[in-house]
C-alpha cells in the first residue's frame, strides 16, 4: 500500500524534522500530541491536541493516516498497542517494553555477548548494600528516565540513607573511567536492509549532550565493533526505522553500550547537512515502505545544542558560510532546554 500520511506521536523538535523530512518525500503528516504549543505542529499539516488516553482523538487521528511512528519512547505501551491493532505503528510496540526498562535492556544486550557497564536490579537499601561492590556507581530510575533525569551518584555507602524511601526500581551501574562516548545511527527497512552511520563522538555537560562530531576520534576497531553491535541489535529487535545505540569508551578502550533510542537521536541531527539523506528522511524511508536510497557523506560535521537562553543569541546573529542554525521555534525558554541547534560543515 502507497503511504499517503503519516501519523506521529508526539510534537517536540524531533518530530518537527520528522515532518519536514516527510514533506520532501511528499508524505503528508498528521501529529498528535500532550503538548499544546509542541513546535511539530507548524511543520505538519493537521495537529491534534490531545492526551493519549482520549479515545475520540485516538480514533480521528488513528483515521487519518496509513501508518504510525513515534518521536519519543516514553509512550505508554498499552496505548501503543491499542492503537497497532488499527494502525500498524512503527518501529512495533513490543520494541518498548524493552526499551523503557533499563533491566529488560541491558539483560537483552549482554545475552547478545554484547558488553555494558557491570550493573544490578536494585529495589531497596538493602540491596545496594549486597551490591557495594558497584561503588562508586549510579543509581538509575529503571523506567522512565532520559537528559540525566531520575540518577542520583552513590560514591560510598554512605550515601544511602536508612530511611532512605525507594519509591521506584532502579539499576545501579558501576562508574567506569570514561574516555569518550560515541553513538552509531542505523536505519533498518522494512526489506531488511540496513543503514548504518559512521560512529558519533558526543560531548554531554551536566548529562545533556552539549556537542556532537563526525569523524568521532577512535580507533578502527572501535569504529567496526559499534557499528557491528548496533547493526546485531537492530536485527534482533527485528527493528523498522531509525534507531541509535549510545556507547562509552573507557580509558582501556573497552566499548560499552549506555542505552538503545527506539527513535531517531539528538547526535544524529548533523546527518541532515552532513549527509545527502538524513536519519529522518531515512526514518520516514524505512516506515512508510520506501526503498533504500544511496547515502553519501557530504562532510565532516560539529554539532552544537542550543540551550535554554542561549537561543536568544542565536537568533540575533547571521550565521557563516558552512554553518547552518536550527531554531525549534519553542515559546518558552527553559534553562537547558534544547531550544534549536547549529550545524558546522568542516569541508
Amino acid at each position: 500500500m502507497s503511504i499517503r500520511v503519516l501519523g506521529i506521536i508526539g510534537s517536540g523538535q524531533l518530530g518537527s524534522l520528522l515532518c519536514q523530512a516527510a514533506k520532501k518525500l511528499n508524505i503528508k503528516t498528521i501529529v498528535i500530541s500532550d503538548d499544546e504549543n509542541g513546535p511539530a505542529q507548524n511543520y505538519s499539516d493537521k495537529f491534534i491536541y490531545s492526551k493519549y488516553d482520549d479515545k475520540n482523538k485516538i480514533r480521528e487521528f488513528i483515521n487519518g493516516v496509513d501508518i504510525i511512528t513515534y518521536e519519543f519512547e516514553n509512550i505508554p505501551i498499552s496505548i501503543l498497542k491499542e492503537i497497532d491493532k488499527e494502525k500498524k505503528v512503527l518501529p512495533k510496540p513490543e520494541i518498548n517494553k524493552i526499551i523503557q526498562n533499563r533491566q529488560l535492556e541491558k539483560t537483552f544486550v549482554n545475552n547478545l555477548g554484547i558488553k555494558t557497564t557491570k550493573w544490578a536490579f536494585i529495589k531497596t537499601a538493602k540491596d545496594v548494600l549486597q551490591n557495594k561492590n558497584l561503588l562508586p556507581g549510579i543509581l538509575k530510575t529503571n523506567t522512565l528516565g532520559y537528559d540525566g533525569r531520575g540518577q542520583y551518584v552513590l560514591n560510598t555507602l554512605d550515601d544511602v540513607k536508612k530511611d532512605w524511601c525507594f519509591t521506584a526500581d532502579y539499576i545501579l551501574e558501576k562508574r567506569i573511567k570514561l574516555k569518550k562516548e560515541i553513538s552509531v545511527i542505523v536505519t533498518r527497512f522494512l526489506n531488511k536492509e540496513i543503514y548504518i552511520y559512521e560512529p558519533i563522538e558526543n560531548t554531554h555537560k551536566d548529562q545533556i549532550l552539549k556537542y556532537s562530531k563526525i569523524p568521532a576520534d577512535i580507533k578502527p576497531d572501535i569504529f567496526k565493533k559499534a557499528q557491528d553491535s548496533a547493526e546485531l541489535i537492530a536485527n534482533e529487535l527485528d527493528y523498522i526505522g531509525t534507531m541509535c545505540v549510545e556507547y562509552f569508551i573507557d580509558q582501556e578502550d573497552s566499548l560499552l553500550v549506555n542505552e538503545i533510542a527506539p527513535r531517531v537521536h539528538n547526535s544524529g541531527h548533523l546527518t541532515i547537512n552532513a549527509f545527502n539523506i538524513s536519519q529522518f528522511e531515512n526514518h520516514i524511508r524505512a516506515v512508510c515502505g520506501l526503498k533504500k536510497e544511496n547515502v553519501k557523506k557530504i562532510a565532516d560535521a560539529e554539532m552544537k545544542n542550543i540551550l535554554g537562553s542561549e537561543i536568544q543569541d542565536y537568533r540575533n546573529r547571521s550565521v557563516k558560510t558552512d554553518e547552518y542554525f536550527f531554531d525549534y521555534g519553542k515559546k518558552i525558554i527553559k534553562e537547558k532546554r534544547k531550544m534549536g541547534h547549529l550545524t558546522i560543515l568542516k569541508k
